[in-house]
């Protein structure tokens, strides 16, 4: 599913929300450097973030479409899977990955990251968690209900950090595992972001899952959605929370 998100690079990049400032300030003022790795680099969304708070950034995609994007943006990225990325002895004070690390093994990653962060470097991925309000997520959950009733995906995708936690959980015991990490912290960054009817449903066919949907059950899905909003006014708020799972090596 990973690779299927390059299919429509400008798409993703136009829709995909990006991450709290305070979120990016906190992590570099609790890094030792500015020389950031980031991992699973997509279309820039997060390294040109870092960059553009005063860090020199590279990026790991391994998908060329995406990267050439990011290219294009202004970040410097190589393709490669992490696992196969050649750091070529280069090493950084921060590694970070964007709603990108759970397609890598916790436990390879986690080697592979100590052996690319300096002593005392900071590991931090970091993944945007949704936290509708309950008349948006009832309006939005009885779409899914009708349109798609056997898949649980928008229950797994609207459960706020919580959905996160057995996943978390995984990237915890990675870290423990390569036993070159310091026990790690998570970090909650609560923001939000006003939607109109045509932002939202240009972002869904990024979401996981809904790019590989039948076109006919994409667009009886797009078009309960809209409905729904329409039915909220043209607009809403979705709230967000930016969940950090971090460690120093």
């Amino acid at each position: 599913m990973a690779q299927s998100y390059g299919t429509d690079a400008e798409r993703y990049d136009r829709t995909r929300p990006r991450y709290p400032d305070a979120m990016v300030e906190r992590i570099i003022a609790a890094g030792q450097g500015r020389d950031v790795l980031d991992v699973g680099a997509g279309t820039g969304i997060a390294g040109l973030a870092f960059q553009a708070a005063g860090c020199r950034v590279l990026g790991v995609e391994p998908d060329p479409r995406m990267a050439e994007f990011a290219r294009r943006k202004g970040l410097e990225v190589e393709v490669a899977t992490f696992e196969d990325w050649d750091p070529a002895g280069r090493t950084f004070d921060t590694l970070i990955a964007g709603t990108a690390w759970h397609w890598i093994d916790p436990v390879a990653g986690a080697a592979k990251a100590a052996r690319t962060l300096r002593p005392g470097g900071r590991l931090a991925l970091f993944w945007n968690a949704f936290r509708p309000t309950r008349d948006v997520a009832e309006a939005f959950a009885a779409v899914y209900a009708q349109v798609l009733p056997d898949s649980p995906i928008y229950q797994r995708a609207m459960a706020g950090p919580e959905s996160y936690a057995g996943m978390v959980a995984r990237m915890s015991d990675g870290l423990a595992r390569s036993g070159a990490f310091d026990a790690p912290e998570q970090w909650h960054f609560d923001w939000d972001r006003r939607y109109t009817r045509d932002a939202w449903l240009d972002q869904v066919p990024t979401f996981g899952g809904h790019g590989r949907l039948p076109p006919a059950e994409l667009d009886a899905l797009l078009a309960g959605l809209g409905d729904a909003i329409d039915a909220m006014g043209g607009s809403f708020t979705m709230h967000y929370t930016a969940l950090v799972l971090t460690s120093v090596r």
